[in-house]
């Protein structure tokens, strides 16, 4: 066996060839960033929480999914809402499933949890899987409270997520309509552009 001092560098050197991978795999996300790839947010109670199981997909491999119904308003309409939400993992049974260090913890995804949630239509989560994908996983779920005087405070997760610090729900409605609305605009411009050049 080598001495410790002799295989010290070898590791540090495989740290640091691992790092890129490592780092790629966090998203971070600013709220104009999340607002702008996807396709809605919702407030709301968290209703339901069921766990899809595909045997031997067309990718080769068993695949779970958690699906979560939230019920509640849509923060840019402002119109009542259910929706599910989907992310990879999930167990079936205390034996069949799959852990997926990106999912939502327990705490988080907990049937009667106030919650916003954003998502994208998605056509093939894995394994021919479509749904609302909770984007970016567990960065795409914040939990929500209510103070002393009864207002909705939204829970920041800390830097790199798109909801960084506490705020109060009116705040956060209003900055993701504010970024929709220009979402739009752009959408709207860039169609007549196309257009002209026809």
């Amino acid at each position: 066996m080598k001495p410790a001092y002799k295989i010290l560098p070898y590791a540090a050197l495989l740290l640091l060839a691992l790092t890129p991978l490592l780092t790629a795999q966090i998203l971070r996300l600013t709220l104009e960033q999340m607002v702008e790839r996807t396709d809605g947010a919702v407030h709301g109670t968290i209703t339901a929480s069921h766990v899809t199981h595909l045997p031997e997909t067309k990718d080769g491999v068993d695949m779970f999914f958690t699906t979560l119904t939230i019920e509640g308003e849509n923060l840019i309409s402002g119109q009542s809402q259910t929706i599910a939400v989907s992310f990879p993992g999930g167990f079936v049974d205390e034996h069949t499933g799959v852990w997926n260090s990106e999912a939502p913890s327990t705490d988080d995804q907990r049937i009667g949890n106030r919650v916003v949630a954003f998502w994208k239509v998605c056509d093939d989560l894995g394994g021919g899987f479509s749904g609302n994908a909770l984007y970016t996983s567990h960065g795409g779920l914040f939990r929500t409270f209510e103070d002393k005087r009864g207002r909705a405070i939204v829970l920041g997760r800390g830097k790199g997520y798109a909801v960084e610090l506490n705020q109060r729900l009116p705040v956060l409605r209003k900055s993701i309509k504010g970024l929709d609305r220009a979402k739009q605009e752009r959408k709207t411009e860039k169609r007549k552009n196309n257009n002209r050049n026809f």
